[in-house]
């Protein structure tokens, strides 16, 4: 039988995904799970930007 993949939504754009990247990117400290397409936008040129790992549907 096979498994579905379970999709998780944009902390950002609340776009359901297969894949996000944890992140920070304002002065809150505050961990998000964002898409990569908001992933490019958020971390370019970003002084607050940090990387925290990747999040993969399985």
């Amino acid at each position: 039988m096979a498994r579905t993949k379970k999709l998780k939504s944009c902390d950002y754009c609340h776009q359901l995904v297969n894949l996000r990247y944890r992140i920070q990117y304002d002065e809150s400290n505050k961990w998000y799970q964002v898409c990569p397409n908001c992933w490019n936008v958020l971390a370019k040129d970003n002084p607050f930007y940090r990387y925290g790992g990747t999040w993969k549907a399985k």
